[in-house]
């Protein structure tokens, strides 16, 4: 079935933002005595929101202040400014999509501000996304929850069966899964297992969606 919208995540789908956050943060924690490998980070931590790291840190020992989210905020949207690259192939996804008359919209957890600065690095793409862009944060209920994949179809007038979501989390696939969508796991590396476990299929290319989808 040709989907009538898709719906991507942002970061690890849209803009390649996680290697710098996930830096940032192996710094953060390991100055706060908890020191995590990259793969231990992603396992624990990814596709959540910074509030919900901060409580999973501190009950896995790390000695983080009250008004740490904040402070780390600030931080990464300021190391993203610097530069945050765009997945390979984004660009053409959209043109195809508008080409068939697909919808198309962003849901994350990321707070709005976090997907202007990364999104907004990149004009062509953004302006095509800025009137549907959606925050978890912003609606007050970040995913796993499925209202923020809701909300967009809702948005886009399109019935969340004919709703395809890209997401690389397990966390994001839930989310999908719950709203009644067909979910794919984009994964470039090719570890798809706990993308697949959650129900996802995988995706390693941006440029593979289109036959994906029917289009």
């Amino acid at each position: 079935m040709t989907p009538e919208a898709i719906l991507f995540d942002c970061d690890g789908v849209l803009v390649d933002s996680e290697p710098a956050a996930f830096a940032l943060l192996a710094e953060d924690l390991a100055r706060a005595g908890l020191v995590l490998s990259h793969a231990e980070m992603e396992a624990q931590f990814l596709g959540g929101t910074i509030r919900g790291l901060h409580m999973k840190a501190r009950a896995l020992g790390a000695d983080l202040a009250d008004d740490w989210p904040d402070d780390f905020y600030d931080r990464l949207y300021a190391r993203l400014a610097e530069g945050t690259p765009l997945f390979d192939g984004v660009e053409a996804l959209l043109d195809r999509l508008d080409k068939a008359g697909i919808a198309y919209a962003v849901g994350s957890n990321g707070a709005p501000r976090k997907m202007e600065i990364t999104l907004g690095q990149h004009p062509s793409v953004y302006a095509r996304l800025r009137g549907v862009l959606f925050s978890g944060q912003e609606i007050g209920a970040p995913k796993p929850a499925p209202d923020l994949y809701l909300t967009a179809a809702r948005a886009l007038g399109v019935d969340p069966a004919r709703c395809v979501v890209v997401e690389d989390s397990p966390t994001g696939v839930r989310a999908g899964r719950a709203a009644g969508m067909r979910c794919f796991g984009f994964a470039p590396n090719g570890n798809f297992a706990r993308l697949e476990a959650e129900g996802a299929e995988p995706l390693r290319a941006m440029a593979d969606l289109p036959a994906r989808i029917g289009i």
